[in-house]
């Protein structure tokens, strides 16, 4: 699957560099439309700002306060379009915003954004938004802090619990249509001549080794590397000179960290949306995987942007405003089971505030610079991916001097799509129930979709793959096995981080490597050593991005010599 020689010769059409949801969704619509497409990505799928969101599909209610109507239309529409498309995925989720005396938004203010929010979803499936006056507030949400409180709004938009896996289901159904996908593929040069990119040099991050790519004379490149843009565009060279493609600066985002708490007292059955009250950031807290997700900070960030987690003041921050709000919740570090940080890749607009810096994405065209086959993706959300691979296709076409066919990924459905009513799930029930439990089943079709009867069929080959990774979680060993044959997943942080979630899933899922090692070596060929080695990297890479400093530092000697 990972023969780099044979990528030499191909004649491609299109090159996306940068493995994110954006850069899946433009090879799906590309791969679909007809085009010879090859994706590269230096580090895991998704491993990048899709796994740092919040995971909402949304319409971007404050983006109405900034006059950014038309993102708030683009992105209602996208958010109904996944919720048909991929709706074992993407979930309706009810909002509710607390409205006080001391907001920057008052209560008629909140109610027109209301309105307006319906207004730009008017071709919904959703319902309508509710306002409620302060005692019908206070009856149904008894737990939140009443003070100055003037009543809320409620309004539904949607949640994708597991952001990494609609990435990855963008990818199959590019690959299925023809589309080579690589992870771990990270492209050291942009080989530059005249006003064209003529190659690029790859190296293999798992091997060490390198290849070279010809282009053709209508190759084009699309630069969809998020917050690494700026990088990408750095690697420019003529002659085997540096030749960086634009000295401006393009990028500018802001650093945002969120962090997992266990059910607390007062926790709402709602996810809540409010403003901080330290500095009138938005806070979301929402019910995710049986827990509860708290975030985001929006703070500026020019710092490493491979090596990045939640600091102990963002921490802190956020567990004082959810305190605030939720008086009885008293959540103290203590209660953090997990942190997870990254970097909005939003334009450079330097002197704004972070929170006021747009959300729309802009395609930058290099011609300007003096390369006409490079198109660079600044901004985008999770929710607009797909019409952003539409209008990154749409400009291929343009490019490369051809009519683009039409787009059909506006109802196609993913790959696992699948609604709860559907036949195969009464028959894999009936198939497997003897011997993987009901709530794994239903577990499965929750994360896999349909494709969660090829995960089951592994328990056919390999009984022992129908055991429980652990016996408080649903998942069962056939997920491991079937995240390496199937999924592209090269190592243990691709398995728990973003093939699955187990990695949120008590003690940092340092306590299921035992188990997860195992499966490998029996069923993935992987060696002891190789098993041993992932397992350090593994440690190293939880204390590096996910597990705080205040954290670290209380580790016993012994165990902090264990993980390094």
């Amino acid at each position: 699957m990972r023969d780099f020689s044979s990528l030499s010769n191909t004649p491609y059409d299109l090159v996306i560099i940068g493995g994110g949801i954006n850069g899946a969704g433009v090879a799906r619509d590309a791969a679909l439309r007809g085009l010879k497409t090859l994706l590269l990505e230096k580090g895991d799928f998704a491993s990048g700002t899709t796994s740092w969101s919040t995971r909402l599909v949304h319409g971007g209610l404050r983006y109405l306060e900034y006059f950014e109507f038309s993102l708030v239309r683009e992105s209602l529409r996208e958010r109904e379009i996944l919720l048909n498309t991929a709706p074992h995925l993407v979930e309706a989720l009810k909002l509710t915003i607390p409205i006080y005396t001391h907001s920057d938004r008052p209560y008629w203010k909140i109610w027109a954004g209301m309105i307006l929010y319906d207004v730009f979803s008017y071709d919904k499936t959703l319902p309508w938004h509710q306002m409620l006056p302060q005692r019908n507030f206070q009856q149904l949400f008894r737990s939140l802090d009443d003070r100055d409180l003037k009543g809320g709004a409620q309004y539904y938009d949607a949640q994708v619990a597991q952001a990494e896996r609609l990435c990855l289901e963008n990818l199959w159904d590019a690959q299925a249509a023809g589309a080579t996908i690589l992870n771990y593929a990270c492209v050291t040069e942009l080989a530059r001549e005249g006003d064209r990119l003529q190659g690029l040099t790859v190296r293999d991050e798992l091997t060490g080794e390198t290849f070279n790519l010809e282009l053709g004379d209508r190759t084009v490149v699309i630069n969809t590397s998020g917050p690494w843009v700026d990088q990408v565009c750095g690697l420019g060279t003529e002659h085997h000179q540096a030749a960086p493609i634009g000295a401006r600066q393009k990028m500018g985002g802001t650093k945002g960290s969120h962090i997992i708490v266990e059910t607390f007292p007062g926790a709402p059955e709602t996810a809540l949306y409010t403003e901080a009250r330290r500095d009138q950031r938005p806070i979301f807290i929402v019910p995710w995987l049986g827990m509860y997700l708290i975030g985001t900070t929006d703070l500026p960030y020019s710092g490493d942007l491979d090596r990045i987690k939640a600091s102990d003041d963002e921490v802190d921050y956020l567990l004082a405003e959810a305190n605030a709000l939720i008086p009885s919740a008293q959540l103290t570090r203590q209660d953090v089971k997990f942190t997870y940080s990254g970097v909005r890749p939003l334009p450079n607009e330097a002197g704004k505030k972070p929170g006021s810096i747009t959300r729309r994405h802009i395609l930058v065209d290099h011609a300007s610079e003096g390369v006409r086959n490079l198109i660079s993706l600044v901004g985008g959300k999770l929710t607009t991916y797909r019409s952003v691979g539409e209008e990154m296709v749409d400009a291929v076409y343009q490019k490369r001097g051809e009519t683009a066919p039409p787009c059909p990924t506006q109802q196609r459905p993913l790959p696992g799509a699948i609604l709860p009513k559907d036949p195969l799930i009464g028959q894999t029930i009936q198939r497997y129930r003897d011997r993987v439990s009901l709530a794994s089943i239903d577990y499965l079709f929750s994360v896999y979709g349909r494709q969660a009867e090829d995960v089951l069929a592994l328990v056919d080959e390999a009984p022992d793959l129908a055991q429980p990774i652990a016996e408080d979680l649903p998942d069962i060993r056939a997920q491991i096995v079937y995240s390496v044959r199937s999924e592209m997943a090269q190592t243990l942080v691709d398995i728990l981080r973003r093939r699955t979630l187990l990695a949120v899933k008590g003690s940092y899922g340092r306590e299921l490597l035992p188990v997860i090692t195992d499966v490998l070596a029996a069923h993935c060929g992987w060696s002891r050593e190789a098993c041993d080695r992932q397992q350090a990297d593994y440690h190293a890479y939880i204390e590096a991005n996910c597990l705080p400093d205040y954290a670290i530092a209380r580790k016993p000697a012994r165990a902090a010599s264990l993980s390094a």
